[in-house]
């Protein structure tokens, strides 16, 4: 049976990641998936958008997630209602990033895809940081906000990112453990993070050219 190589990319907000993984996967002939899981989803599961992008890893999961993963017995039972609608649009989105990865070669971003599919034999799990400072400017100039409303905006985005795959995944965001690679985009720059991704994604999969199946 064929086996798709598959690159999942988790990022702080501001480090660029989105960006990399664009750029990643076009070198190695991917298809680059972000915010369109959630019109896959949506058309596959026959509900709007808008269900999906309210359990959005940027939208909660701050209550029961929390930075180290760890649920509170009672915020889950007074929140069982909401976590049970969520949990149902976390799976139609899962068996989304499931069904792609094992039609053809994929990165996906975000959505705890390295946990979803941790049983995967040839996924590439990838985590991009960046220092503070480098952050704050980036996001200042995105979003077009004065730096201490772009660092505020950088620590709420990093607790629900962190609050989401923490629930998700029970596993702790960011964290050396949870991937095979940690990379700081500050260090090289987004063109020559890219650069040492591709090498690396190349060594991982074996193969020179365009990434295919074995």
């Amino acid at each position: 049976m064929n086996t798709y190589p598959v690159i999942t990319i988790g990022r702080q907000v501001g480090s660029g990641g989105r960006e990399i993984g664009e750029k990643l996967a076009s070198l190695l002939g991917m298809d680059f998936y972000d915010k369109e899981l959630i019109r896959i989803a949506s058309r596959e599961s026959g509900l709007g958008e808008a269900y999906f992008e309210q359990a959005d890893e940027k939208k909660r999961f701050t209550f029961s997630g929390g930075m180290l993963g760890v649920r509170v017995p009672w915020v889950d039972e007074a929140y069982s209602a909401y976590t049970l609608s969520n949990e149902t649009l976390f799976k139609i989105q899962s068996d989304v990033i499931r069904s792609l990865a094992a039609k053809k070669a994929c990165l996906f971003v975000g959505r705890c895809a390295d946990y979803v599919l941790r049983d995967h034999p040839r996924c590439l799990n990838l985590f991009i940081s960046a220092d503070l400072e480098d952050r704050i400017r980036r996001i200042a100039a995105l979003q077009k906000l004065p730096e201490d409303k772009a660092l505020s905006f950088i620590e709420r985005t990093d607790r629900q990112r962190a609050g989401y795959y923490g629930y998700f995944s029970g596993k702790t965001w960011g964290a050396a453990a949870s991937y095979h690679l940690c990379v700081n985009s500050s260090v090289l720059g987004i063109d020559e993070t890219v650069s040492l991704l591709h090498y690396y994604a190349r060594k991982r999969f074996g193969n020179p050219g365009k990434c295919q199946p074995t």
